[in-house]
């Protein structure tokens, strides 16, 4: 076909522009996922942008936590939380290599303000719960210990005057300290004493009364996570064996556990963080050596069933650690070997996981931690 030279100019003019035009803007952010640098050099909070695909962009906006990272794996979960109470969204970080603990306000979709950074009551910060108005922490230093914060309606902390809890010895390998539903009790999973720790607490003074330390089902227990009411999950490591860690669901009531289904191995290695699907029917672990994500069906009696007979629902990137999963969609994990972020679809039917595609870069490839998904 023959075109006058009049419309051959125009098309010239115009494949001139088109080479120059600048790159389609990405979509507008409709989430956001949080994670923190845990540098030696000052730690920071880093922030990818949530497209209404699931897709991750890096913002080019960090806040600094005003504290001091390790640089290298905390080997904990819960390094990040949120909470919020009637008037605001908080996000809390530890400061592991500092010795304290940050409060930041969610003021929208993506941007934080710090309100406070205070001493986290020990040594070595790992984890951290927010319920409400209150925040406790979990120091890895010795003696390990938890212990208590209010939050006022500025976002200071306050120490809860003589919060401070030991844990079952000096030194337990502690992971992650959480809440249970109701917020009767306070929870800590020892790695090296194979023990859970429950904290009953007065809900007048957010004080612990007494304690129970009671045996996992799996040894090094890790992470865990409460599916309503009183169904709690725990992931097992098995101290590293190859192929053998797995996940637990315990009834939980007061002081006491009761085992409804575990270990279910994993057929993979070095199980460690947790997250369960919006709906409640899901559960994945992340394998830290394996590098993939084990999914499994968790029934309403708490029966667990692996989605895929070899273990791998997904395969990450290097060293997988924590996870989150943001609305009823989407999936994401960090790997801490590379200092990716990979993001996932869940079918909200079967649990399968779909790749978003090549993982995010952005964190530090070394000691980067915790995330949270909106």
């Amino acid at each position: 076909m023959k075109f006058p030279a009049r419309t051959l100019s125009a098309l010239a003019v115009w494949a001139i522009a088109a080479a120059f035009a600048s790159p389609q803007a990405p979509p507008p952010a409709v989430g956001v996922v949080f994670s923190m640098s845990n540098a030696a050099s000052g730690n920071e909070i880093i922030v990818f942008d949530r497209a209404p695909d699931g897709t991750l962009t890096l913002s080019p906006t960090t806040y600094p936590t005003s504290g001091m990272g390790t640089g290298q794996a905390l080997n904990s979960s819960g390094s990040l939380a949120y909470g919020r109470d009637l008037n605001h969204r908080w996000l809390a970080a530890v400061n592991a290599g500092s010795g304290d603990v940050t409060l930041f306000e969610l003021t929208g979709t993506s941007t934080l303000q710090m309100t406070s950074t205070v001493p986290s009551g020990g040594d070595k910060p790992i984890s951290v719960a927010l319920r409400d108005d209150v925040l406790y922490v979990l120091n890895a230093g010795n003696p390990n210990n938890v212990s208590g914060f209010t939050i006022d309606q500025q976002g200071g902390l306050t120490a809860i005057p003589n919060s401070m809890r030991p844990l079952s010895a000096a030194t337990t390998g502690p992971a992650q300290v959480g809440w249970s539903p109701k917020g009767d009790e306070l929870l800590v999973t020892e790695k090296q004493t194979d023990l859970i720790d429950i904290f009953s607490m007065d809900g007048s003074t957010n004080l612990a009364t007494s304690m129970a330390s009671l045996p996992s089902n799996g040894p090094t227990p890790f992470a865990f996570k409460f599916l309503g009411g009183k169904k709690m999950l725990v992931t097992e490591s098995f101290n590293g064996q190859t192929d053998a860690s797995s996940l637990s669901c315990y009834a939980q009531q007061g002081q006491t556990l009761t085992l409804l289904d575990g270990s279910v191995t994993t057929t993979e290695t070095t199980a460690r963080w947790l997250t369960t699907s919006h709906n409640k029917k899901f559960a994945y672990t992340s394998n830290f050596v394996s590098g993939t994500i084990s999914g499994f069906q968790v029934t309403l009696n708490g029966k667990l069933t692996l989605l895929n007979v070899d273990g791998v629902t997904a395969t990450t990137g290097p060293s997988p650690a924590d996870l989150a999963t943001a609305t009823t969609k989407y999936l994401y994990v960090l790997n801490s070997g590379d200092g990716t972020i990979s993001g996932f679809k869940v079918n909200r039917a079967t649990g399968a996981l779909t790749s978003l595609g090549a993982s995010v870069a952005g964190l530090p490839t070394s000691g980067a931690a915790g995330l949270i998904a909106f």
